[in-house]
């Protein structure tokens, strides 16, 4: 094998055939040809990708290898490791879209002649972008711009005849140190400024791209130029990863990279979803009657000190100058790569190409290495907007080291206070009335040891906002966690004399409530799997537009209501969750509905049962079943939160509808294969092959886990959804087998006990080893309307309970808050 050739495991295997990894162990022990492993370790050996593919296209199960998954196999399998060959893969991808005749150019050189012109070419957009590679006074390569300059982009009216156009070398880093009369940013002033009330035009205000070094920070960009030495294993990924982004562009392809990279590793990392991203970035937009930068006003200025993978700076939308900083340094040049390659389409608009085939200068991008709180790369910004998700509870946050620093001018946090700490830091750099939005734990609303810091918050008007969001917004996904808006104070002005406070868990127990109506079964309730985003962003961003009362979600408290002993701002204390079922009126709907259910339940109730002598039937197994193709056995992959919805084994459970909307064409009609069944897997345009099993009617889902006998059949309102983790589904042909008839059968105790594997503390089922007996059509049809009656009275009696649940407790609320009064 030579040497550096690229490796995959074995999960990479079963990707690239399109298989489960079972089988990836099946094919090593049955066939002696199968490629031996070389390196990983004895649990997760690993193998050279091309005797891999080799092997897979001489046994004929590997027709094409797609080329996305071609270049993740690349980047999984480097000699380097992952990070480094995304970091490779960036700086290649930012040249393919920045400068594409040079890359051109680039490919037509052997690998050897192409790794060694690469780190020049990389250097320069790296520099253009990012800005220069030097920690300090020395001229980046080719450059004789002092380190410190700023890079902006010009305004559209500063290129108009007459107007000032300023050069980044006209600058130096001392320009942004002084404060000058008339400058309309605090500490930075371009030359040549007017002071106030003067009407000669003046060049716009730009931010630093450099501002002054503080102690621990690394000056030098974040992304550093990589050495011909280093990129030569890395060319022939360099060049698929750039045929890639040719079809699907090149944002996009180190999207899907740095994604499946995230999802290799979740535990290394904490993300941030993108909705909630989205909602953050929202609720910090100037007002609509703010207007967009004018001649002699900069761009928006977003900063975010936490910076993780950029997911919050990634969602800013329209040009805006993005500051970042991250401890992590390999994380920090992912994110600074990231955010670089997002103006081709991720947020503002992509940089026009010019003549040459380059582009024009994208707004400014500063992303910089180091621990925020002990050593500030912007230390002298003042930005007009701060996005922050701090790391939680985190005790080395630097206060016995930060005792005396300036920006504690709301108090001087405890040490277990480090998120009250991450919210001084981002109003000290915020310009006098900018925004900032910080992700925070919910108890740092309550807890003792920061009711002084959230009190003065509250007096001087700093704090505008708490905002409880439904569990399953963000890791962890367990608790309920809350978005803190602030706003700094602008000296003369009187300070805000209310807090508004929302919570949403209501509107997640709500939709949850609604799935399970339309299921005839039990509330799902929220958590991440059945989130609905779009109710809760509009319900967030509508209280904080017309920060009005709405019942329920939102309340206007006065400040001289929360200054109590405890200053306890968690929103849940004052906005207690409605009534279920309402008022007075409310409840007697509920109890006309838990009647008519009640009703229906007696109908349904099975006439009583005829004793037999046991039957001595032939009897055949699933798994002989799906040999004689009688049914098809799919093992589900897909996870809540993606495109369209997910059937979860919660819902399976409790008998809930999948949430979301189902997969469709631009016309809006299910996607369905050649015979007008949805599609599946790999049959679906542009598929891959761990794409999602789609349920149609008729299928019979089981789920993996618990050792229960609860069995689904899919109908009309479940056609569409993906089929989830730790489901198994039994698609019957129905020539020979009927869906009720299979499902009734799976559901006896016993069979499912002598399926089960019981070698762990949950049992696991075997779908293939459930027994069915051997019977006509005709006869499973009888079988199968009998189990069909039962499902029914079954949903009956989930909706009875919930029904009577939710009437019962409104009684007890009614008749304890005086809405109720005993008859």
């Amino acid at each position: 094998m030579p040497e550096n050739a690229t490796e995959v495991t074995a999960a990479g295997i079963a990707r690239l055939a399109g298989v489960g990894r079972a089988a990836v162990s099946n094919w090593r022990r049955r066939h002696a040809d199968f490629p031996q492993p070389v390196g990983g370790t004895a649990a997760s050996p690993s193998f050279a990708l091309a005797d891999v593919e080799q092997w897979l296209r001489d046994q004929g199960k590997l027709a094409e290898v797609p080329l996305r998954e071609r270049v993740w196999q690349e980047v999984a399998g480097h000699p380097a490791g992952a990070a480094q060959a995304l970091v490779h893969t960036g700086c290649a991808l930012l040249l393919v879209r920045d400068r594409p005749t040079a890359w051109l150019e680039l490919t037509a050189a052997s690998d050897e002649r192409m790794a060694d012109a690469l780190p020049h070419a990389v250097d320069h957009v790296l520099t253009a972008r990012l800005g220069p590679d030097t920690p300090s006074g020395t001229p980046g390569p080719g450059r004789s711009t002092p380190p410190g300059t700023v890079r902006t982009p010009r305004t559209a009216d500063s290129t108009a005849p007459g107007s000032t156009t300023f050069d980044s070398a006209t600058f130096d880093s001392a320009t942004f140190d002084s404060t000058t009369p008339g400058s309309t940013t605090p500490g930075f002033t371009a030359p040549g400024s007017t002071a106030p009330g003067s009407t000669a035009p003046g060049p716009a205000v730009v931010h630093p791209v450099n501002p002054p070094a503080a102690p621990g920070v690394h000056r030098a960009r974040a992304v550093r130029t990589p050495t011909a030495q280093a990129l030569l294993p890395s060319v022939p990924l360099l060049r698929a990863a750039a045929q890639l982004a040719a079809g699907i562009g090149a944002g996009q392809t180190f999207e899907f990279l740095l994604g499946r990279h995230l999802d290799a590793n979740p535990r290394q990392f904490t993300l941030t979803p993108p909705h909630l991203a989205e909602l953050m970035a929202d609720l910090a937009e100037p007002p609509k009657d703010a207007g967009r930068p004018a001649p002699g006003r900069p761009l928006r200025s977003v900063l975010d000190p936490a910076a993780g993978t950029g997911a919050l700076l990634r969602a800013v939308a329209g040009p805006a100058a993005l500051y970042a900083q991250e401890a992590d340094a390999g994380l920090a040049a992912l994110t600074a790569l990231r955010l670089a390659l997002g103006a081709d389409g991720t947020h503002g608009s992509p940089p026009s190409p010019g003549a040459d085939g380059t582009h024009s200068s994208p707004p400014s991008l500063a992303v910089r290495t180091g621990d925020t709180l002990r050593a500030d790369a912007f230390a002298r910004l003042a930005t007009d907007t701060v996005l922050c998700h701090p790391p939680f509870n985190d005790r080395n946050w630097g206060h016995d080291e930060l005792a005396y620093d300036p920006r504690w001018e709301y108090g001087f946090p405890a040490r277990v206070e480090s998120e009250l700490a991450w919210v001084q830091h981002a109003l000290a750099r915020l310009r006098d009335g900018g925004t900032a939005v910080l992700l925070m734990p919910p108890a740092a609303a309550s807890r003792r040891s920061g009711r002084r810091i959230r009190a003065d918050l509250l007096r001087r008007g700093a704090l505008r906002a708490v905002i409880a969001l439904p569990a399953g917004a963000a890791p962890p996904y367990g608790i309920p966690l809350h978005l803190w808006v602030l706003r700094r104070p602008t000296p003369g002005v009187r300070p805000g004399p209310d807090l508004l406070l929302a919570d949403t868990a209501g509107l997640a127990a709500t939709a949850g409530e609604a799935g399970g109506k339309a299921a005839g079964g039990k509330a799902a309730g929220g958590g991440r799997d059945r989130l609905d985003w779009p109710v809760v962003r509009a319900a967030v961003l509508d209280a904080w537009r017309d920060r009005a009362d709405l019942p329920g979600v939102s309340r206007v408290v006065p400040v001289v209501e929360l200054l109590d002993d405890d200053v306890d701002l968690a929103p849940a204390r004052y906005l207690p969750r409605p009534t279920p079922g309402g008022d007075a009126c409310g409840l007697g709907e509920v109890r006309e509905r838990l009647a008519e259910t009640l009703r229906l339940t007696t109908r349904l109730t099975p006439p009583p049962a005829t004793p037999a002598v046991p039957a001595h039937r032939p009897r055949t197994t699933v798994g002989e079943l799906a040999r004689s193709g009688a049914l098809s056995l799919h093992t589900g992959n897909a996870a809540p939160g993606g495109q369209g919805p997910v059937l979860t084994e919660h819902d399976v459970l409790t008998g809930a509808d999948p949430a979301g909307t189902p997969f469709t064409d631009p016309a809006g009609a299910l996607l369905a294969g050649p015979a007008g069944t949805p599609l599946t897997g790999p049959e679906a345009p542009g598929a891959a092959p761990d794409d999602p099993v789609v349920l149609e009617p008729g299928d019979v889902v089981v789920p993996v886990l618990g050792g229960g006998t609860v069995v689904r059949v899919v109908g009309e309102r479940e056609a569409g959804a993906a089929l989830g983790r730790n489901l198994q589904l039994l698609r019957p042909d129905p020539a020979a087998l009927d869906p009720w008839f299979l499902a009734g059968f799976l559901r006896g105790t016993a069979n499912n006990r002598q399926a089960s594997s019981y070698a762990s503390t949950a049992a696991r089922l075997d779908a293939r080893r459930l027994h069915l007996p051997r019977m006509p059509l005709a006869e499973q049809r009888r079988y199968g309307e009998r189990f069909r009656e039962l499902a029914a009275f079954e949903e009956a009696l989930r909706t009875a309970e919930r029904l009577g649940g939710v009437l019962v407790q409104g009684m007890y609320d009614g008749l304890t808050d005086g809405t109720v009064t005993p008859a």
